[in-house]
């Protein structure tokens, strides 16, 4: 029995005895336990109730490419070059990367799980089955990098959008590219994270891998993990997250609806709501780089997507480079 399998059969939340998962599976004890190990190492909290068996502590969803597609809009499913599931890739991201000129505009690649989720500067994104989102497009724009501005910024956005969708709220937006959210009394933390790398032509043909992780259940043990202040869709939702083939749909919608929309107006046609979602305006910044450090006050973004802050002088400075880290001072 395969970890995709395992996971699979535990789904649903009721306890199974080792003897019944190992009959089920045809193999031993012994492997179950093994695969259960392994799942438990990727962050699935698996319980062991003793003669009731091993359980999770609430039902999962795993996705399912067809399920989604169902769900979409029928203009929406019309339009994607492709759209894919996978149990494990190292990153989806990399996944379209390493495909190059093969992959269709508006590709869409998900895997339940990735061995090397990455972030923004480099940074680890954790990726444990079935209990979050793990998703990257693939956009070709024929303006080159010139008119991309704005882009990482639209797409929070976008992600913003996926959430009113779902009826969720609570949530804003730090820049460049994060999505924050709190529980009552917590600080903010990181609910979904947006990484977006170019290639082709500064002038000419480019395209956009959009990869965004998105947290909709996290245990103790993965927010310690994390490094950082985190938050998921449960707590936003009362406990309990949308289903994770729903959600993958909204936001699959979001993205084709909003990608056409910044394709055709640019960054000025998300500056609105952004604003109406930025963390950052009026609240004292400390920015730090390979320049020094700077404190101000956030003053919000310019029309290319830029950090405003006014620095103690009064002087309005802007922030372009995405290796500047802003922390509230």
């Amino acid at each position: 029995m395969q970890p995709a399998e395992l996971l699979a059969e535990l789904a649903a939340g009721n306890p199974l005895s080792g003897v019944e998962l190992a009959a089920n599976a045809g193999v031993t004890r012994a492997a179950i336990w093994k695969q259960i190990e392994a799942l438990r190492a990727r962050g699935v909290p698996i319980e062991a109730g003793g003669a009731g068996g091993y359980r999770l502590p609430w039902s999962i969803q795993l996705l399912d490419a067809a399920r989604i597609r169902a769900a979409l809009p029928a203009t929406v499913a019309k339009r994607l070059g492709a759209l894919e599931v996978h149990w494990e890739l190292d990153s989806t991201s990399s996944e379209l990367q390493r495909r190059g000129a093969a992959v269709p505009d508006l590709a869409m690649v998900l895997a339940e799980t990735q061995s090397a989720g990455r972030g923004r500067r480099g940074r680890t994104w954790l990726s444990p089955p079935g209990l979050n989102l793990y998703l990257s497009c693939l956009k070709r724009f024929d303006t080159g990098f010139a008119a991309l501005s704005g882009l990482s910024l639209a797409l929070g956005v976008i992600v913003l959008r996926t959430l009113e969708a779902l009826g969720i709220a609570g949530a804003g937006l730090k820049w460049p590219n994060d999505v924050l959210a709190a529980a009552p009394g917590h600080a903010p933390g990181k609910l979904a994270g947006i990484l977006v790398e170019l290639s082709g032509e500064y002038q000419g043909p480019c395209a956009a891998i959009i990869g965004i992780g998105l947290n909709l259940r996290l245990t103790d043990a993965l927010r310690a993990q994390a490094g950082q202040p985190a938050c998921d869709l449960a707590t936003l939702a009362g406990g309990t997250p949308p289903d994770r083939n729903r959600t993958a749909a909204a936001l699959i919608a979001a993205l084709a609806a909003g990608l056409a929309q910044f394709e055709r107006d640019g960054f000025a046609a998300f500056a609105d709501e952004y604003a109406r979602h930025d963390l950052l305006r009026d609240r004292p910044l400390r920015l730090s780089g390979a320049g020094g450090t700077r404190d101000g006050i956030g003053a919000g973004v310019d029309g290319r997507g830029a950090l405003l802050l006014r620095l103690p002088d009064g002087e309005l400075q802007r922030i372009d480079s995405a290796d500047i880290t802003v922390r509230r001072a």
